[in-house]
């Protein structure tokens, strides 16, 4: 990980290049009705493949039993301790759309979210309303003027935006108003620490007057909070270990938290198809490619177990495209899992593959939870992904005499 003390002295700069595919919530959980996960549902014959000639076992994205973010989920496989380097989805939201985040303000993710008569939650994303939709609605709430502070909002993507705050005695520690479930009301915002009393105090406000904005329209006509941050103090990934690391990632979140990490941001288009053809351009240039895929993890999170079916089969369909580009050393990993039976992330261990010239198979025959504990990674700390990954690479040097 990013913090062994002798990282430095042993990588080292090689021409091989690394392809870590994230696969966003790829973990899932048996569906009542088969007794098997969306892994072992799906018809995958590309992974199961893949998997037949690679390394394979399950990762734990942050401690058994801890539910991760997205943003923690990355930071492990990245190779930072996500517990260390803890990050607000705000500032992760904020970089990737390409806000100037100023030191000293604090932002927030933002969800458009439909309430009944009673302010009672009946849909925590507002049906995903497209993008089209939800612009107007982004610059309507960025007309908010709160006392003492400065209110930017800026629109991301479907039902996501982020507010910036900028102004004095601000502090990130405030609660998020998203209860995580439907048939209850928003939270209010509450500071968690002396500093940040401020910050929830114009938080409320904010919400207040966007109920008022917002509240004649039968969708969209609330907002949730969360992930209340400023911009972090993080160690750089390609002075790290050595690399000329590129992030391609159609969603803001990720490639915020790319920049962060010090990748060069590649521009994209909306698609995973496009992904790949931006991939494909700019092999040349970088030894490390973080590689994003995001729609299991959004059919996981409707509860759509035949949707996230469907987008891993998707997948699979471009894994050979994917294969072809040669890379010397492929990752298949998940930020976390995100079983449609829960509707939303969990604790589950997350699959693995490791593929290089120096994998031979371990007889592991398909890609899925069961199939992947059976593999000779074991169950390992996602923390340990980016060691693996240099190591097939040849990226790092013997430690010690």
């Amino acid at each position: 990980m990013i913090d062994f003390s002798h990282i430095r002295d042993i990588c080292q700069p090689t021409s091989s290049k690394i392809v870590l595919l994230v696969v966003d919530g790829l973990g899932g959980y048996p569906g009542p009705n088969t007794g098997k996960s969306e892994l072992e549902v799906a018809s995958l014959p590309n992974l199961d493949a893949l998997a037949r000639e690679s390394a394979a076992g399950l990762t734990t994205p942050v401690l058994p039993g801890v539910t991760p973010g997205s943003g923690p989920g990355h930071m492990a496989l990245f190779g930072y301790d996500p517990v260390k380097y803890l990050m607000g989805r705000g500032v992760l939201e904020a970089i990737g759309i390409g806000v100037d985040l100023k030191d000293g303000e604090i932002a927030a993710r933002g969800n458009l979210c439909t309430v009944d008569g009673q302010g009672i939650l009946v849909d925590r994303r507002a049906g995903r309303i497209p993008t089209a939709e939800s612009e107007p609605l982004a610059k309507l709430l960025d007309q908010i003027e709160v006392p003492d502070v400065t209110v930017s909002v800026y629109p991301v993507r479907e039902h996501r935006f982020v507010v910036v705050f900028a102004g004095e005695g601000l502090g990130e520690s405030v609660t998020e108003t998203d209860p995580q479930t439907t048939g209850s009301a928003p939270l209010d915002p509450e500071s968690l620490s002396e500093g940040s009393a401020v910050t929830a105090r114009v938080a409320r406000a904010f919400i207040g007057q966007a109920r008022r904005v917002l509240g004649d329209r039968e969708v969209a006509n609330m907002v949730l909070l969360r992930g209340f941050s400023r911009l972090p103090d993080l160690p750089d990934m390609g002075k790290a270990y050595k690399l000329t690391p590129a992030a391609i990632a159609a969603y803001p979140m990720y490639r915020g938290l790319a920049q962060l990490v010090g990748m060069e941001v590649l521009q994209t288009g909306a698609t995973f198809d496009d992904e790949l053809d931006t991939l494909e351009q700019n092999l040349g240039g970088h030894d490390f490619f973080f590689l994003h895929y995001k729609p299991a993890d959004s059919a996981g999170e409707d509860g759509d177990f035949d949707a996230k079916v469907a987008a891993l089969e998707a997948l699979d369909a471009r894994i050979p495209r994917l294969r072809a580009l040669g890379a010397d050393t492929l990752v298949v990993a998940g930020d976390h899992s995100t079983p449609a039976v829960m509707g939303n992330h969990s604790w589950h261990p997350v699959p693995l593959l490791v593929h290089s010239g120096l994998t031979k198979g371990d007889g592991v025959e398909g890609f899925s939870e069961r199939q992947c504990a059976a593999g000779s990674l074991g169950r390992l700390p996602a923390t340990s992904v980016m060691m693996l990954a240099l190591a097939h690479a040849g990226k790092l040097a013997k430690f010690g005499p």
